[in-house]
């Protein structure tokens, strides 16, 4: 169980048939989505912004809504999507590809293709609003996704062992097994969904392709609208809002769902006094709530899970690895040959975007790619280096995670683009200019992945396995070698890939700023994005997207799967 890292696990990097396949269709969609875009109104007109602090309360109601329509959408897919990976090796060799390619792909470039399609097929204001809560989903489902994934991969084989024993079907393994294994990860995932899902709201609410304002009222237009207009009362004013907004969420959900949460660690032996949350006491307490899970709650979960034993159950369940597999039906190669023509027919028209695109175009393309590269796994390394001490700190003291977990929730949560003008007046002058900045709003923006994800996995490690070290006495350093290294790598893989993703998606609004009516741009794909973005230039947006999911393909086949494999098979808790 000792810490050590393997290279030799790098020795087969991988850009597959499949994983061209995935991109193939995704150049396809965009394209679909741009050919769409341009019977879109040439002109369109958002409402107002209103900077008066009365109107806060309404704006951050209208925000919260569609984070919470954007969270429902992230739960369920992640349930769906996590399971069917961690259980097919079909499924897992298309959805783990392709999720790779998901999360990692620059969301605010598809954002203009996903709103000039549906301002084709919608009114503006539904297609606005939908766009926006699709953003969200898209800030908040991959890294929840990645999570659910890896704890059902990494149960224990005692665990495995036990439920074959008692001829568990399917529901019943996941309801009484792998759900309750993965919650504790699931949750403080989900803390840090809403933390991303927050700093891309503002991009999600106030959005201009050329002519066209996609404007929604809400905290991220109103944060937006003060910084483009240099009030930075207004901005303080709005950043108090969303504090409050988020204080009042980790009072009244998150430390309630904690404390809940608490019941499924893998514990052999008690542990410390479980952690306590006012809410949770307060409304444990109540009659109403005492009627109503009594007579409507516990009546509707036994329907539920009676109809899902039915539809799910039956045979037990094969344990996940296992090589058979179903026979795949006339309908699946139905739909895999009607999916094959769409690729073909998506991969035609985007080919013929880009042949519009000068050949000029590529070389500062490559350059800016490689530039973002460097400022990615900048940022990463910093992010490594502070994170991983910290979040150890608060997952294995529950004193200081009681104090340092709502403060976290926070500071995470506080959009990094609405600091950035004030990040970027700061920072010009230094050496370094706007370079430095923009590595920094991507810190800002990735660095809580890898926090929220580090203190899942060290508030996970099981109390025996603390007492035993304790008795053993080892070292400070042969315990990190031992005992916190390889309990916390799963999660630490799994923070680092989302992180990695979340800076390749930061670096759109962090190389290219707009403050008080001027534009400060640096060399970067993320910068030739935006660009493209403002100027509706398709080609180069269409190219520079293209490029971005090439190399962050390649990096997650060649490292990060080898990471996932290793914690997988080497450093599971048994």
């Amino acid at each position: 169980m000792r810490f050590r890292f393997s290279p030799p696990l790098l020795r087969r990097p991988g850009f597959t048939a499949g994983d061209a396949v995935i991109v193939l269709a995704l150049a396809g969609l965009l394209a679909a989505g741009l050919r769409l875009g341009w019977r879109a109104p040439a002109v369109l007109h958002g409402p107002e912004i209103s900077l008066s602090p009365s109107a806060l309360p309404l704006y951050a109601l209208l925000s919260t809504a569609r984070m919470t329509a954007a969270y429902v959408l992230s739960l369920a897919f992640t349930l769906v999507y996590g399971y069917a990976a961690a259980r097919s090796r079909t499924a897992r060799r298309v959805l783990i590809p392709l999720l790779d390619i998901l999360q990692s792909v620059p969301i605010l470039s598809f954002l203009p293709v996903v709103l000039l399609g549906l301002s084709a097929i919608l009114p503006q204001k539904p297609a606005a609003e939908l766009a926006a809560v699709l953003l969200i989903f898209t800030s908040q489902a991959w890294n929840m996704a990645y999570s659910f994934y890896q704890s059902i991969t990494t149960l224990p084989n005692e665990l495995r062992e036990a439920a074959a024993v008692f001829r568990l079907d399917r529901w019943l393994r996941f309801k009484t097994l792998e759900l309750p294994f993965a919650t504790l990860g699931l949750i403080w995932n989900s803390m840090m969904s809403w933390a991303g899902g927050w700093f891309f709201l503002m991009a999600a609410e106030i959005f201009r392709v050329g002519e066209r304002d996609f404007r929604l009222r809400g905290l991220g237009a109103y944060l937006q609208e003060a910084a483009n207009q240099g009030d930075m009362r207004a901005v303080v004013y709005g950043v108090a809002a969303l504090v409050a907004t988020i204080v009042v969420l980790d009072q009244i959900l998150w430390r309630p769902l904690l404390s809940w949460a608490d019941k499924f660690r893998l514990d052999g032996v008690a542990g410390e006094e479980p952690p306590r949350c006012w809410f949770g006491d307060l409304v444990s307490r109540s009659w109403l709530v005492e009627r109503a899970g009594a007579h409507l709650a516990a009546p509707l979960g036994e329907r539920v899970d009676r109809f899902l034993h039915e539809r799910l159950g039956g045979a037990p369940a094969a344990p996940p690895g296992d090589r058979s597999e179903a026979r795949p039906s006339r309908a699946v190669f139905l739909a895999g040959a009607a999916t094959a023509l769409l690729v073909l027919y998506g991969g035609y028209r985007a080919f013929g975007l880009l042949a519009t695109l000068p050949f000029s175009s590529w070389k500062p393309l490559l350059i800016g790619l490689a530039a973002t590269l460097l400022r990615v796994a900048a940022a990463l390394a910093i992010a490594l280096a502070w994170t991983v001490p910290a979040g150890v700190a608060i997952g294995m003291n529950r004193r200081l995670a009681s104090l340092a977990q709502p403060i976290v929730q926070v500071v995470a949560s506080i959009p990094a683009t609405a600091l950035f003008p004030v990040i970027v007046l700061a920072l010009l002058s230094a050496p370094g200019g706007l370079n430095l900045a923009a590595i920094v709003l991507m810190l800002m923006g990735t660095q809580w992945y890898l926090l929220f994800n580090v203190i899942a996995g060290a508030s996970a490690i099981p109390q025996d396995l603390r007492f035993t070290t304790d008795l053993l006495r080892l070292p400070f350093l042969d315990r990190w070698r031992v005992l916190i290294l390889p309990a916390i790598f799963p999660y630490v893989v799994t923070g680092a890939i989302t992180a990695a993703g979340g800076a390749w998606n930061a670096s759109i609004v962090a190389e290219r700023t707009e403050f008080a009516g001027r534009s400060r741009t640096t060399v970067g794909v993320g910068a030739l994005i935006a660009g493209a973005t403002a100027q509706g230039d398709y080609a180069l947006l269409l190219a520079a997207t293209l490029v971005l999911i090439v190399t962050v393909v390649l990096i997650n086949r060649t490292f990060w799967r080898a990471m996932y494999r290793l914690a997988e098979e080497r450093y599971r808790m048994e």
